[in-house]
Formats: C-alpha cells, structure tokens, sequence
C-alpha cells in the first residue's frame, strides 16, 4: 500500500494541472548496482483529491536504494499515484543522467476516460 497523503481538491469543478518535479530522484541499476540518477515530472489534472508534497517526497526517497529499471520505476510511480489521488490525467515522465553515452526519457501516462 503506498503512503501518500491528500487533501480535497479546492476547485474540483475546474480542470488545472498541476506538477510536481523531482530534480533529484535516484535509483539503482538492478545489473550493476550503480546509482541511477534522474528527473521524475508529474502531471496531473485532479479529480476530487490532490497529492501533498512532503508526503510525496517521502515516496521517492523509497526508491533509493531499490535495483529496478527505468521503465519499471516511471510506470510504477504512475500506478502508485493513480491508485491513491484517482485523476482526470496523470502523465509521469523520467529522464536520466547519461551513462555510457546513452540519455534515457520514459514517458507514460493514465487518463480517467480513457483508462475508466
């Protein structure tokens, strides 16, 4: 079960987005065990809730020392944070520091009407 804190939306009656970066997520690379260093974007048009940042900072901060790949840990993030604030949208986005001359950017995202 994620851990992650809301409060009702102010303004469920009006589609805003909001979004919340994350300039500083890591990770490990579950084959080599080195740190994986990366930008995580969230954004989202809420439905009824809103996600609160302390809380949100704190989610991150359990993927440090986890082995998982870039493409696991972006669409995970977007399940996890799916599950807890229910949005309109979601989009999650990760892009990550070069390793081997090679620069990753994983995008995936979610819509209510679409995704039901």
């Amino acid at each position: 079960m994620v851990n992650i804190e809301t409060f009702p939306n102010p303004n469920p009656n009006r589609d805003y987005e909001i979004v919340h970066v994350n300039p500083e997520f890591t990770s490990v690379c579950p084959i080599t065990g080195l740190p994986d260093f990366g930008k995580i974007t969230i954004r989202y048009i809420p439905d009824e809730i809103c996600m609160e940042l302390k809380a949100l900072k704190y989610y991150f901060l359990d993927y440090r020392n986890q082995g998982i790949f870039y493409e696991e840990i972006t669409n995970k993030i977007l399940d996890d944070l799916v599950s807890v604030c229910s949005p309109k949208f979601m989009e999650v986005r990760s892009e990550w520091t070069p390793r081997g001359g090679m620069h990753s950017i994983i995008t995936c995202n979610y819509n209510k009407e679409q995704n039901g």
